[in-house]
């Protein structure tokens, strides 16, 4: 692939065990800069092993100064940590594909990157899950003591982990963010009804977007897999956009007193 060198960092772990138990106060990274016996794989004896002071905290300053090495950014970060993580990656200006809840494309400090067209999802397929090889003990755990379908799925007969709900994050373009979505239907009050507290009209289902309506739309989020910045314009998240509405009712669209789920505001852009 033409990389300079690879370089990963472990957190709480001093082994290369990638499933580490995270059970160190210190913590070792790796650096790998090609394959040295033509073998086309990449022994232990290429990998150098280098040790942290500290447990590899990613805001550790030992942490920041391997990011600031780093061309692109790939990996996992904690959910829990999603938020803190993306605003270092914007505050230090780097290319990143990461893994991430699909719920987080609604944070409120997540949702503006989006908008501002600086962070995206990357190629997820949509109605399958992400799924990963385990190591041999590790998948016989999960089949004594996990919910196929939940905690893992079986493929061809192996055992793979599964994340459920996740998506791929980038600010990397990629040939899917360019295509433009085919729009066949056309505008009727009765199918595209208006909301209570935003002047806009509500669509159920992205493929069903109107060909001939040039205002604000309300979509849901799965939108955001189709979303090309060439053919829409973000206007806002429903919450966001409602505060100080006349007549608000709540932190989303409602149509007929009945409260919708979360919305995005788009328009198209004049072609």
């Amino acid at each position: 692939m033409g990389l300079k060198k690879l370089i990963t960092s472990c957190y709480r772990n001093q082994s290369r065990d990638v499933f580490s138990r995270h059970d160190s106060e210190r913590a070792i990274w790796l650096e790998y800069t090609g394959d040295k016996n033509e073998n086309k794989v990449p022994d232990a004896d290429e990998i150098g092993v280098h040790d942290f002071e500290g447990d590899g905290d990613f805001r550790s300053a030992e942490g920041i100064a391997l990011l600031e090495q780093a061309d692109i950014v790939v990996t996992n970060p904690p959910f829990s940590l999603f938020r803190e993580y993306v605003a270092q990656l914007m505050e230090y200006d780097k290319q990143f594909l990461i893994v991430g809840n699909q719920n987080a494309i609604t944070y409120k400090d997540v949702f503006p990157l989006v908008k501002e067209n600086r962070l995206w999802l990357g190629v997820t397929p949509k109605g399958q899950d992400m799924l990963f090889d385990v190591p041999g003990h590790h998948a016989q755990s999960l089949l004594e003591t996990g919910k196929e379908g939940s905690a893992y799925r079986l493929v061809d007969g192996v055992v793979k982990g599964r994340l459920g709900n996740a998506a791929w994050f980038t600010n990397l373009e990629h040939r899917k963010r360019n295509e433009e979505l085919i729009l066949w239907k056309r505008y009727s009050p009765d199918e595209y009804p208006s909301y209570d507290n935003y002047d806009a009209i509500n669509v159920d289902r992205t493929a069903e977007i109107p060909m001939d309506w040039e205002g604000a739309m309300g979509v849901p989020i799965t939108f955001l897999d189709k979303y090309n910045p060439d053919q829409f314009e973000i206007l806002g998240m429903d919450h966001e956009l409602i505060e100080g509405f006349d007549g608000a009712l709540g932190s989303r669209f409602y149509i007929s007193g009945a409260r919708k789920y979360a919305r995005i505001v788009i328009r198209k852009r004049q072609t």
